[in-house]
């Protein structure tokens, strides 16, 4: 009786968010072990088709990386990195459709429709759908920069109760031209802004943000990261996190989450809880 009661306060606790969030737009960056380990893959796919059910509208940008880097070493394609970014020559360009628009995009896609979803598996190249440039002048090769999204093509895709699934490749909106290799954190926040979502979430191989010692920060101001980032309290991989974050804030997204996807049901936890689990970044 006592874990009957205990399910049926958790439902309660929820029933507030659900209400609150219906017919809302959530970007969830989907990447790190969640998109790697079997269960938390099944575990994803369950939170997202709840949260679907419920009447929020997911949005999906995964990334990729680990999966690229073992394709280009199983076909022996060497790469250059300048400033720690792997420079995307056409070759390179090649392997991360073939991996992130082929194989990962459609094992997601697949994923979610088995459970129930009517999901759809696309890239920026879509409808035109995102476009970029070469990032600091062609500096990286291949790696863009997004100058423009048509946020007509994943309206129209959610009004029709599809849940876009993107993998951060952009058109470069030149015939013949291979596209551009997009990072998959700034690729969510700029569709997040350019879409109108109410939140935009990082699933991330981390807690959240730390303090310097190593206490989850709950909560963050736009102030409080540029001091943080001032004494070294925010520093290396976490740095482009939370400048997506700021990113997608400052274009009009009420809150940007970063979440531990190793937790089971981490969505969930951090959507439809008045605790949560990850940081809030906010206005």
């Amino acid at each position: 009786m006592i874990k009957k009661l205990e399910t049926a306060q958790t439902l309660l606790e929820a029933l507030p968010y659900i209400k609150k969030y219906a017919n809302e737009i959530f970007v969830i960056k989907y990447g790190g072990a969640a998109q790697l380990n079997p269960e938390l893959k099944d575990k994803f796919a369950q939170d997202i088709i709840l949260l679907y059910l419920v009447g929020i509208k997911p949005v999906i940008v995964h990334g990729g990386g680990n999966k690229i880097n073992e394709m280009l070493e199983r076909l022996e394609i060497k790469s250059e990195f300048v400033d720690g970014m792997r420079v995307t020559d056409a070759q390179v360009m090649e392997v991360v459709e073939m991996v992130l628009g082929g194989s990962i995009n459609k094992e997601i896609t697949t994923l979610l429709n088995m459970h129930g979803a009517k999901a759809l598996g696309m890239t920026g190249k879509d409808a035109n759908f995102m476009t970029a440039i070469p990032k600091d002048d062609g500096k990286y090769g291949l790696v863009g920069e997004i100058v423009n999204i048509d946020s007509k093509v994943i309206a129209n895709l959610l009004a029709d109760k599809f849940i876009p699934v993107i993998a951060p490749i952009a058109s470069a909106n030149e015939i013949g031209h291979p596209g551009f290799n997009i990072n998959a954190d700034l690729a969510a926040s700029k569709i997040a802004a350019a879409i109108g979502a109410r939140k935009v979430i990082f699933m991330t191989d981390i807690i959240g943000v730390l303090d310097k010692n190593k206490n989850l920060l709950d909560t963050l101001t736009q102030g409080q990261i540029q001091a943080y980032k001032a004494d070294g309290t925010i520093s290396g991989g976490m740095i482009p996190k939370v400048d997506a974050c700021l990113e997608a804030i400052n274009g009009g997204v009420e809150k940007a989450h970063i979440i531990d996807g190793r937790v089971e049901h981490s969505l969930l936890l951090e959507i439809l809880t008045s605790q949560g689990i990850g940081t809030v970044i906010k206005k």
